[in-house]
């Protein structure tokens, strides 16, 4: 089976409506009193956001930071990708979303109302939801139900049998 690039996508096929993008990116980084302190795998991702808006996309980007499920839900925003989207921000040198949810009503209307070559939205830690580890197949429906395209930039977890990278 031949993993396709971005420029094995049939771009010029895809109207501006139906280049919506869930981009699974490894944005696992450490974060110390709010800061991410090592930006690599942030830095890593840039490049194909940036082509990705230049094809015209909308740009939905999720990612897993730490394993919530073992601190707690009193401590749970420890673990919120707040300060990667902040810093993300910075790298990419122009605004993003950042969702606090990953799916649902809200996170549909953001995409539906997103400007293609424009717009990038970063879901919450996926791992806040259980479907993510469980590799939930209906979690995994829901998470890409309002885009179009995957794309996966998360070599660094692509070995996980989780929902956004296996389902």
């Amino acid at each position: 089976m031949k993993i396709l690039s971005l420029d094995d996508l049939p771009w010029e096929d895809l109207p501006q409506k139906k280049r919506r993008v869930f981009l699974r990116a490894d944005f696992n980084v450490t974060i110390q009193s709010g800061e991410v302190l090592d930006d690599f795998r942030i830095k890593q991702v840039v490049p194909t956001i940036e082509n990705l808006l230049q094809r015209g996309a909308v740009v939905v980007i999720g990612t897993h930071l730490g394993r919530p499920q073992k601190l707690g839900l009193d401590k749970r925003s420890k673990l919120s990708l707040l300060p990667v989207a902040e810093r993300l921000t910075q790298l990419l040198n122009r605004d993003l979303i950042f969702s606090e949810e990953s799916l649902g009503s809200g996170v549909r209307k953001l995409i539906q109302d997103s400007k293609p070559g424009e717009t990038v939205i970063l879901l919450e830690n996926l791992r806040f939801y259980e479907g993510e580890e469980a590799n939930d197949s209906g979690f995994a429906e829901k998470l890409f139900e309002n885009c179009d395209v995957y794309v996966n930039d998360a070599f660094g977890a692509s070995h996980r049998a989780h929902a956004s990278i296996d389902a």
